[in-house]
């Protein structure tokens, strides 16, 4: 987390919680070491590793492989490529400032630096690109798509965002998504959406990855300056869960027909920009929304929206009035017992059910049943706690009253997976000769990411190799 945000949070629980790509497991990331679960029971939840003695900054498993890539604190500009179940490490690359964040897919691995992006072939860790001289962005600030689109923040005072295809390393399009500063934004699972929130925090917005253009707004709340914790999509792209430093979680629902209208838009824009020589930009939406979109609220309003904008509009200005009349409101939410917390939310399918997951920098993860027929609130069906050591971990049951939530029944449960040995031992017994020879790291590397997925095409390509020896960035 950035200082920014934690001064936001206010409160650090010590440990940071991130999900897959796909939302079956989680890292759990504290100065002791990572920990990885698998997430597929709403009663229990599987550690599938644990490393020891490891101030760890970063923690990203790519899908359910073996292969994960780690940065530590005591080296936070070096990038360790591992196999967990091995408890090896494959290769490692060093780069000029320490590293911030790290997005996986099946064929790329995209390390971000305060000023700087570096584009690694995944199957080999070839470093294929690198985007350099970019505004300062201290967070990290990037996300990266199944179908291997980055995007990134281009501007250190205005929400201005760059799609870049990180598969055919070309440049897409630029989008200017908020006034002020990006502070969160992620790619929907296929990829065809873009979520985005400034530092603001009271509008998310949603676009279009074809062509730019603005498919959704939603106002999560009037209260100004809120910190974004996180904003993820739903596995099936129909929903955006949005948490902050209130007590509130947003989920909020995608219209198909807003997509449409999105692509049509662009055709329209398109053929007047032909017809009049010029060019209809949709870049210069502000947070209370464009001129056009505002004379297209007051015109499709009808006479009961027109006659309440026009009586409000009295004491405020019409073009907020007109605005957050058209902003789409949640259509869950989740009501937390404590603010200032830093929660990863997502929406998953947990045992063929629909579960809203909140993991909380607390080190617990709470399930929640989400009704996606009706909405509304939220209801708490488990807790766990995921701070315990290797041997154990405590699964809070919510039961009782039903009227009375306070009832919580605690159990324990041993992990399935019988206890590795530590990475930093594994390591030390490791032969000397061994990181260097390209046959092991190749097989290391294939070994790594097997794993059951449904597409036939190969990961890896028999004649790549991977560096000889770790590599240092320039």
């Amino acid at each position: 987390m950035s200082d920014t945000n934690q001064k936001c949070f206010g409160k650090t629980g010590g440990f940071s919680i991130n999900f897959n790509q796909d939302y079956t497991s989680l890292s759990v990331v504290s100065k002791q070491g990572y920990r990885l679960f698998s997430l597929s029971s709403v009663d229990r939840v599987d550690e599938i590793f644990c490393s020891h003695d490891e101030d760890i900054r970063i923690a990203e498993r790519l899908f359910s492989s073996s292969l994960v890539a780690v940065v530590t604190a005591s080296e936070p500009h070096k990038l360790k490529v591992c196999h967990f179940k091995k408890g090896t490490e494959i290769c490692n690359y060093s780069y000029p400032k320490d590293i911030l964040s790290v997005k996986l897919n099946r064929s790329r691995l995209v390390v971000c630096l305060e000023d700087s992006i570096y584009i690694h072939n995944i199957r080999d860790m070839r470093l294929l690109h690198s985007i350099k001289n970019m505004a300062p962005n201290a967070a990290g600030l990037c996300t990266l798509s199944l179908s291997s689109h980055l995007a990134y923040p281009i501007s250190s005072t205005a929400g201005e965002l760059q799609i870049f295809d990180a598969g055919n390393l070309t440049s897409r399009l630029k989008i200017k998504a908020h006034d002020s500063q990006l502070s969160a934004m992620n790619f929907s699972f296929n990829g065809t959406l873009l979520a985005t929130a400034s530092e603001k925090g009271t509008v998310i917005r949603v676009f279009c990855v074809k062509n730019g253009q603005r498919v959704h707004e939603f106002r999560r709340g009037l209260k100004r300056h809120v910190s974004i914790g996180s904003l993820n999509f739903s596995i099936c792209a129909s929903y955006v869960v949005a948490s902050s430093n209130t007590e509130t979680v947003h989920i909020f629902r995608i219209d198909p027909k807003s997509i449409e209208q999105a692509e049509r838009r662009n055709c329209i824009d398109a053929a007047t920009a032909t017809n009049t020589g010029t060019s209809n930009n949709n870049e210069g939406d502000s947070e209370t929304g464009s001129d056009s979109d505002k004379a297209d609220d007051a015109s499709n309003g009808g006479w009961g929206m027109s006659f309440l904008t026009k009586a409000v509009s009295a004491y405020f200005p019409t073009n907020v009035v007109t605005d957050v009349f058209s902003q789409d409101r949640a259509y869950a939410t989740v009501q937390l017992t404590e603010a200032g917390l830093r929660y990863e939310c997502v929406i998953a399918k947990v045992e063929k059910e629909t579960r809203l997951l909140l993991a909380c920098e607390d080190g617990f993860l709470y399930m929640y049943d989400f009704d996606d027929s009706k909405g509304g609130e939220c209801k708490l069906i488990r807790a766990h706690d995921l701070r315990l050591p290797l041997h154990g971990i405590t699964e809070v049951d919510i039961g009782g009253n039903e009227n009375d939530t306070s009832v919580l029944n605690v159990s324990m449960t041993n992990s399935m997976m019988p206890a590795p040995g530590t990475y930093a031992g594994v390591l030390k017994g490791r032969p000397g000769d061994r990181m260097s020879a390209d046959s092991d790291r190749c097989r290391d590397l294939r070994e790594a990411v097997e794993y059951p997925i449904k597409s036939t095409i190969p990961l890896y390509d028999e004649m790549q190799f991977p560096p000889v020896t770790p590599i240092t960035v320039e």
